[in-house]
């Protein structure tokens, strides 16, 4: 059962941020993109779990997303909704997979690509799943301190910079190398520092983020080799 419910985690996860192009997450708030959405993430399931007469966890899996996404689409777009809706799918993924393996639905994971599936989904994580979460905490502080102004730069530089090094935290640790996550730290802070060393809202702005998304990058790339160790025992 344990292999099963990575399986569909890995699903969602795969799926929430990395198959979500850029048109139907502009029109998530309407019915159809919704629809759309829980049927990528039930199809993708149903593929990566390989059990081709296994309708119904797929069933639920569609059911329990759209219903969990129309409910978020009634919230404001905060980092504490976020939170709240990755806490729910996880938790219907859990029931789902309990009550298909009670009722007979569904067989334990005897597939291939366990491993793969881990790796990519712990990557969809820590790269953009992370930026999805950081992005919220960063414009509710630039709102509260009026902050969007003092902020030039490339176009989307920083969503492309906070992407870069968590993907590079996620090979240092993939690796065994977790100690040149300290030369990432050093480097940033010595690039950023002229930035903010006059402008003290500025400054923690950005060493906010900056933890954040260390600090996020770190903790879903040690879950994941966790993970990944735990399968080859």
């Amino acid at each position: 059962m344990k292999e099963a419910i990575i399986v569909l985690i890995s699903a969602h996860f795969i799926t929430d941020f990395m198959l979500q192009p850029d048109w139907l997450q502009q029109r998530k708030g309407k019915l159809w993109a919704n629809l759309i959405h829980a049927e990528f993430v039930a199809l993708l399931g149903y593929l990566l779990l390989q059990q081709w007469t296994a309708w119904m966890p797929v069933l639920l899996i569609f059911a329990f997303h759209s219903g969990i996404d129309a409910v978020k689409q009634r919230c404001n777009d905060t980092s504490r909704s976020f939170c709240v809706d990755q806490s729910f799918h996880l938790v219907s993924i859990l029931f789902v997979v309990w009550i298909c393996r009670k009722l007979g639905w569904m067989a334990d994971f005897t597939g291939k690509g366990l491993t793969w599936m881990i790796l990519i989904a712990g990557f969809a994580v820590c790269v953009p799943g992370a930026g999805f979460l950081i992005g919220k905490v960063a414009e509710k502080l630039q709102e509260e301190n009026n902050l969007a102004e003092k902020i030039n730069g490339l176009k989307n530089g920083g969503k492309l910079i906070g992407q870069l090094e968590r993907a590079l935290i996620f090979l240092l640790i993939m690796i065994g190398q977790p100690g040149g996550i300290g030369f990432l730290v050093a480097a940033k802070s010595i690039l950023r520092f002229g930035e903010a060393k006059d402008d003290q809202k500025l400054a923690e702005y950005v060493l906010i983020g900056t933890l954040l998304s260390f600090g996020l990058a770190i903790a879903a790339a040690t879950i994941t080799r966790s993970l990944l160790e735990g399968m080859r025992r």
